[in-house]
């Protein structure tokens, strides 16, 4: 048997105490199947959640005992013995109620064996709803049994799970003790609720597309590589879910969505982690302001609908979504930034000294866009505190983006930055098959000499661009980022249920 201790490798006395409280309750449950009770039923019937009973008899007045019978469940917070009373709070997923259990009620075999019980023990009850004397709304037993027994004891309840590591692995166990993490992932289901809601209203569809790629293509980043074994074949973890998503337009669907899990092998930090949720969606006939204009409208929508309200705190300052965003070209913070113009039309040279200049590295391979790019990084990003799009970014680091009708080395193509970090991503899509092309051939080039993050030429998409890919604007929002920004939460593992993170060792 494997038995995960990490919670209490501190010292030798938590270790023993664990492994002694285990043996108790191992013991115990030894002692249930002797008398015949099965601490692990099948199944319990139950007529309420607790949030159904705080909502319809939260106002009872105090001391008030009604004759409405109720069957509910929940995992067992807190017990307390007064003699011949017992108090035990129990929670479910939407609220804690308390159960009032009186030796008079239940007698005194089962008002033993409920007084057997733990914290963190599944139960169900029985009993009609009541208030205390001092206002508690509760359910007066009169009949309990176990539906699941504990093997561990709960973290403290009064300091809960204060290891961050142990927090992201034992993601359950902080579930049980953390109203916090709890509370954000309320926020992340809010979220991912309302975008169906505000997509479908506006005439998407939501589609599922391959998470296995023959090409791994779509953004910038270094995929992870799988094999087949059937099929003898070298596979890529999808890095976006664009390039299926736009073969979809070609098809005549013309508004598409996809809410799905991404992979990139990279670094993890507070704002990366390898997997993470994209949404994705593509609108025939539309151009990137009509994208701007949607992106708007779905996080404003997701704010209202999982807080309420349009405000929120960036950086420790109030700043209310409901007021437009501003559209900023990159070109024009960049060369604020660094006291000169600067456009991607300038020699790589001189824009190499630039960067030297203000002690931003370059690549030798690099053009003059991506040393724009570099420079915004460095010297632009950390000034966007309110949500801001950044616009036009240059051809080189935007090979799926249309050129700006405006300027041919600029594409149509934003960012959207909040708290100085990018969210969202959206363009007018490239949809000249020629032309797209000779982008794929610049990726394979740049793959060729170094880039690991670069993309190949996927040609089944650019046939399905030969069959005609309509004007189109796309959009891609990072949902575990957006997420952190509504609930305020500092890292992505906090919005993220299970995270990645380094083997655990295990004691045997």
């Amino acid at each position: 048997m494997i038995i995960d201790n990490s919670e209490f490798n501190q010292d030798t006395d938590n270790r023993r105490g664990f492994f002694a409280e285990r043996t108790r309750r191992l013991a115990a449950i030894d002692e249930l199947r002797n008398t015949g009770t099965n601490p692990y039923p099948y199944r319990f019937d139950r007529t309420h959640t607790l949030g159904e009973l705080r909502e319809k008899f939260g106002n009872l007045e105090a001391g008030n005992e009604t004759d409405v019978t109720t069957s509910v469940a929940g995992r067992i917070m807190l017990k307390r013995d007064q003699g011949k009373l017992i108090f035990v709070t129990i929670r479910d997923r939407s609220a804690d109620i308390q159960l009032f259990i009186s030796k008079a009620s239940v007698g005194d075999a089962q008002f033993d064996a409920i007084n057997s019980l733990d914290l963190g023990d599944w139960v169900g009850a029985q009993g009609t709803v009541m208030t205390t004397r001092k206002g508690e709304l509760s359910v007066k037993v009169t009949a309990l049994e176990l539906l699941s027994k504990s093997l561990r004891p709960l973290p403290d309840k009064w300091h809960g799970l204060t290891d961050i590591d142990t927090r992201y692995r034992q993601r359950y166990a902080d579930l049980i003790v953390n109203e916090e993490a709890r509370r954000v992932f309320e926020v992340r289901h809010a979220t991912i609720a309302s975008f169906r809601r505000t997509l479908i209203e506006r005439g998407y569809i939501e589609v599922e597309t391959p998470v296995l790629h023959m090409e791994a293509g779509g953004a910038h980043a270094r995929p992870f590589v799988t094999h087949h074994n059937t099929l003898d074949m070298q596979l890529y973890l999808r890095i976006a879910l664009e390039l299926h998503l736009k073969r979809l337009i070609v098809g005549g669907m013309e508004r598409v969505f996809e809410i799905g899990r991404v992979f990139r092998n990279e670094g993890t930090s507070t704002r990366h982690n390898p997997e993470f949720t994209m949404m994705e969606s593509y609108q025939a006939f539309a151009d990137h302001t009509d994208v701007m204009d949607l992106t708007e409208v779905l996080i404003r929508n997701a704010a209202r609908d999982a807080l309420g309200a349009t405000i929120v705190m960036i950086r420790g300052i109030e700043f209310d979504l409901s007021k437009p965003w501003p559209r900023v070209p990159m070109i024009d913070l960049v060369s604020v930034a660094v006291g000169e113009k600067v456009h991607p039309s300038q020699p790589v040279e001189d824009l190499r000294k630039l960067a030297q200049k203000h002690g931003v590295n370059t690549e030798t391979r690099w053009g003059s866009g991506r040393i724009i790019e570099a420079l915004f990084a460095e010297k632009s990003e950390a000034k966007l505190i309110e949500p801001t799009f950044v616009t036009g970014h240059p051809i080189e680091i935007s090979p799926l983006a249309r050129v700006d009708r405006n300027d041919p080395y600029l594409t149509e193509r934003f960012e959207l930055f909040v708290g100085t970090h990018e969210i969202v991503n959206g363009f007018s899509e490239l949809n000249d098959p020629i032309e797209q092309r000779a982008r794929f051939a610049q990726e394979a080039k740049s793959k060729a000499e170094g880039d690991l993050e670069a993309g190949t030429i996927d040609e089944d998409y650019l046939r399905a661009l030969e069959y005609g890919l309509p004007p189109t604007g796309g959009l891609g929002i990072g949902i575990d980022r957006l997420v952190m920004l509504l609930s305020g939460a500092a890292s992505i593992k906090d919005v993220i249920l299970f995270p990645t993170l380094r083997p655990e060792v295990l004691e045997s």
